[in-house]
């Protein structure tokens, strides 16, 4: 069956109430009549809103249309079991139906309890929660602030060590309340990650850029480095090239993760007397010459600045 999104088709949220769905269709009714429109769509834009009406305005069919979730409008669809087991007691199969008579059909059942009696599972809610890099390598608890059709409210949520870009985290049994005995529905926190001044993730990965100098790079040398957990050493071997990539193990997003840094090279904007002395004597004496050569393929940081 395909699906139709009828709360876009009367122009109301999710979580409009009663007398808002009431108020929306009257308009639409009064703009499309047939005997009022001359639209060339009017007839089949005035069957629309009398389909959504008829299932936004009854409680159970309303709560059961909202169980199949948000689907882009027109998409083909089957109902999930869970859905098909609460719902398929109207002595037809899914496949003979469409989305309105299935809909339609319900409280005709002749058998079991009275449909407005049967438990409905509460709504599903979705947020978006935006966290540090510090907060998503070590745990946080956070005061989120949710609106539902119970209105505002002010949920402690614990966001657990090592959370990725993208990853959904399931609260269950904290959206919208079960009725006739049915179950509590579920939040989901999409995680999205704030962007860090020094720190680039990837999955589990970090990625920074590491100047060195170009004595560090040629003799290699131990410099101090950020990572989320404060300093540590990093340990740099001598004759580091541009690129290069060096790994903290275990100093990740997680600690599945590991910490990458990216050298580049970094050569002073002004000398003194006696740098420019050394500087001319290595010049003199060096034998290296890095366009002699076809010069080495380049390791170039994937991650995105």
């Amino acid at each position: 069956m395909k699906y139709q999104d009828y709360y876009a088709t009367l122009g109301v949220p999710r979580d409009a109430d009663l007398e808002q769905i009431k108020k929306a269709y009257r308009k639409l009714a009064r703009t499309y009549h047939p005997d009022v429109s001359k639209a060339p769509d009017a007839e089949a834009r005035f069957k629309d809103a009398a389909e959504a009406y008829a299932t936004l305005k009854d409680a159970d069919k309303r709560a059961a249309y909202d169980q199949l979730g948000q689907r882009p409008i027109g998409e083909e669809f089957v109902p999930p079991p869970a859905w098909r087991q609460e719902h398929e007691a109207f002595g037809q199969s899914f496949e003979d139906l469409d989305l309105a008579d299935l809909l339609a059909a319900m409280g005709r059942g002749q058998h079991g309890a009275p449909h407005g009696q049967r438990p409905f599972k509460g709504q599903d809610y979705e947020n978006t929660v935006q966290i540090s890099l510090e907060d998503a390598r070590r745990g946080a608890t956070l005061n989120l602030k949710l609106a539902d059709t119970a209105g505002q409210r002010t949920l402690e949520v614990t966001i657990p060590p090592g959370v990725r870009e993208g990853q959904k985290l399931r609260l269950r049994g904290k959206g919208g309340k079960g009725r006739n005995g049915g179950a509590d529905g579920d939040i989901y926190l999409h995680i999205k990650l704030a962007p860090h001044p020094l720190f680039r993730p990837d999955q589990h990965d970090l990625y920074f850029d590491l100047a060195l100098t170009p004595w560090e790079a040629a003799l290699g040398a131990e410099v101090q480095v950020p990572s989320l957990d404060g300093p540590v050493l990093l340990t740099v071997p001598p004759g580091m090239r541009s690129g290069r990539k060096l790994r903290l193990r275990g100093r990740g997003l997680s600690e599945l993760g590991d910490l990458y840094a990216i050298v580049h090279i970094d050569v002073p904007h002004t000398l003194t007397e006696r740098e420019r002395e050394l500087y001319q004597e290595l010049a003199r004496i060096s034998s290296f010459n890095p366009r002699a050569n076809p010069p080495p393929e380049k390791t170039h940081d994937p991650r995105p600045t």
